[in-house]
C-alpha cells in the first residue's frame, strides 16, 4: 500500500492548486523523501512495521504536533492499509490524555467529518470496558502490566498536595483510556511514544514510555523504525531526541 502512497500524494496536490501552482519544487522534494526513500528505507522498516501499523503511528504523530492538514490528507491512505474507524477513533481518544482536550478536540471533528463522508454510522460501537466503580482498580492493573509492580498503590503515594494527579494517571489515562478496546496494549504504548516526541519537551515521559514499549513487546528496533517513518512529519530535532530517549530507556 506504501508504494502506492507516492503517486497518492501527488495526486493531492494536483488537486490542492494553491500548492501545484505555487510551490511544485518543495512538493517534488517532500513527496519523494517522504512517501518513497524513507518508506523504502531498509533501516527505517522494521518486521512489525506493516502498513496498518505505519499508519496508525503517522496520524498519532501528527496529532503530536497538530499537523491537522497533513491528518484530514493521510486519513484515506490508513483507512485502505486497513486501519478501522474504531482504531482511529480510539488513537484519538488517547491522544486527550498526553495532548489536552484543546489540542484532540479539531482532530476528532475532521475524523468525523472523514468518516461521515465515507458513510460511517456514528457513533461507533462503545469500546469501554470499566464502571466508575471499576476504573481506578483497572487502571492500576493497566499500570502494573505495563511498568511494573513498582506501580501497585502508585495512585496514593507522592507528596499530599499533588497525589491527586497520581490518583488521575490511573483511573483516568490507564483506566479510562488504556482499558478500552479497538487497540491492543502494545499499540497504545506505541502511540503514546509518538503523542511524546511529537510534541517535545517531554522527554522525561518519552524515556520512561519507551521503556514501557519495550517491556510489552516493543523492541528497540521496532520504536526507532516508527520514529523514523515519522520523522517527516517531526522533523530532525524531534526525532534526534526520540532517539536518544530510547537508547537511554534501552540502557536501564
Amino acid at each position: 500500500m506504501f508504494e502506492e502512497l507516492h503517486k497518492k500524494m501527488n495526486a493531492f496536490w494536483n488537486n490542492d492548486r494553491t500548492l501545484s501552482e505555487t510551490d511544485p519544487e518543495f512538493i517534488g522534494l517532500f513527496s519523494d523523501f517522504a512517501y518513497d526513500e524513507v518508506v523504502n528505507e531498509p533501516g527505517a522498516n522494521h518486521p512489525d512495521l506493516d502498513d496498518r501499523t505505519r499508519s496508525l503511528a503517522i496520524l498519532a504523530i501528527l496529532v503530536g504536533c497538530q499537523g491537522i492538514e497533513a491528518f484530514e490528507m493521510m486519513l484515506p491512505v490508513a483507512y485502505e492499509t486497513g486501519l478501522t474507524s474504531v482504531a482511529i477513533k480510539e488513537m484519538v481518544y488517547q491522544a486527550t490524555a498526553y495532548c489536552g482536550f484543546g489540542r484532540t478536540l479539531p482532530f476528532l471533528r475532521k475524523l468525523n467529518n472523514f468518516l461521515g463522508a465515507a458513510n460511517v454510522h456514528l457513533p461507533l460501537e462503545a469500546q469501554g470496558t470499566t464502571t466508575p466503580e471499576t476504573r481506578a482498580e483497572a487502571g492500576e492493573a493497566k499500570q502494573i502490566e505495563i511498568f511494573g509492580e513498582g506501580m501497585r498503590g502508585f495512585a496514593q503515594s507522592g507528596p499530599e498536595e499533588t497525589r491527586h494527579i497520581n490518583k488521575w494517571l490511573a483511573d483516568n489515562c490507564f483506566g479510562d483510556y488504556y482499558t478500552r478496546g479497538g487497540l491492543d496494549t502494545r499499540e497504545r504504548e506505541m502511540i503514546t511514544l509518538c503523542f511524546l516526541a511529537a510534541q517535545g519537551g517531554c522527554e522525561p515521559q518519552l524515556t520512561s514510555h519507551a521503556k514501557a514499549n519495550m517491556a510489552v513487546g516493543n523492541e528497540k528496533s521496532f520504536l526507532i523504525a516508527v520514529v523514523s517513518q515519522c520523522m517527516p512529519y517531526i522533523g530532525y530535532p524531534r526525532t534526534l531526541n526520540a532517539i536518544r530517549c530510547i537508547n537511554e530507556a534501552a540502557r536501564n
